[in-house]
């Protein structure tokens, strides 16, 4: 068993997780951060990050979640590493099994993240950050006056294609198909955008390229023949998986396991609160997981103020 009651715990090292925890360290709650499996999360997988407000000239994304870090610590933020290998919400304090002890609280923020679904390449992932993105907004503007390739046929490629048009040269949306699973208005709106160009019924096989990406090898899905493609980035979507497997049958998750908001950050359980990717499928943005992040300790905060001491 633990040797104490936490006041709370945050899961999560990404911007809604260090967030949650600024504040509720600001509130005097020291709280007890988990880094989970990826600590930092997808910011650490990110080069230079143009729209964080604040920095006119750009961040790196390990040195933003480096400062938010140090500044939860300078709070009184403590930090474990590990992973939550199983939880028990149906009873209070709450209960979570990390890989080499037992941690229970009175109340848990949950900004455990969601990872972009990616084609699972060996030289997909080595290029991950150096011309290899599952995010258009993040890094769309790196990518001026050069062609570049969009990997999906679903609402949220178009959504990115159309978006790219704003910088690249061309935008070169390969779909393993012949027809797109997108809504008929983004089917329009990309099909009218002449910066546009659809790569029917194609898969890639290798992303090309040694230090940075330099281009796509395709395989044509009908009769095997392959191409090179000449691009200087991919930008996969193809969907994301929040990570919200240990809460299964803990807490109300959608059909997409996305954690369900009741009331502002608040979750089917009293007492237990999201932030951040695990509970938005739609912006999935660093500044919005910030202030998801605030919310949830906000909110966790009220909740432990308003119990009887």
């Amino acid at each position: 068993m633990s040797e104490r009651t936490e006041d709370v715990v945050v899961m999560g090292t990404g911007c809604a997780g260090l967030t949650a925890g600024i504040y509720t360290a600001r509130a005097n709650l020291a709280p007890l951060v988990i880094e989970g499996a990826l600590p930092g999360g997808q910011l650490t997988t990110t080069t230079l990050v143009e729209n964080f407000p604040g920095f006119p000239e750009g961040v790196m994304g390990h040195e933003l979640i480096a400062a938010m870090r140090r500044q939860a610590e300078r709070f009184g933020a403590r930090f474990v590493a590990g992973q939550t290998t199983g939880v028990d919400l149906a009873r209070r304090p709450f209960r979570i099994d990390l890989e080499d002890r037992v941690v229970e609280t009175r109340a848990l923020i949950v900004a455990t993240g969601a990872d972009p679904r990616y084609l699972g390449l060996e030289s997909e992932g080595r290029l991950i950050g150096r011309g290899v993105s599952s995010c258009a907004t993040c890094d769309g503007a790196l990518y001026r006056a050069v062609p570049v390739a969009v990997i999906g046929g679903g609402d949220s490629a178009l959504e990115e294609a159309i978006f790219l048009t704003k910088f690249a040269a061309r935008v070169y949306v390969v779909h393993r198909r012949d027809q797109l699973r997108a809504s008929p208005i983004m089917q329009d709106r990309a099909f009218a955008n002449p910066k546009i160009e659809f790569v029917w019924n194609s898969t890639v096989r290798e992303v090309l390229g040694t230090d940075e990406l330099t281009g796509l090898r395709l395989r044509d899905v009908r009769d095997g023949a392959e191409r090179d493609l000449a691009v200087k980035a991919m930008f996969v979507a193809i969907g994301h998986v929040p990570n919200t497997a240990v809460f299964r049958g803990h807490v109300e998750l959608d059909g997409d396991g996305y954690i369900v908001l009741r009331h502002g950050r608040r979750t089917s359980v009293p007492g237990v609160f999201a932030a951040g990717d695990v509970a938005d499928r739609e912006y999935r943005q660093a500044i919005t997981a910030a202030g998801t992040g605030c919310a949830a300790a906000l909110e966790a905060v009220r909740f432990l103020e308003s119990e009887p001491a």
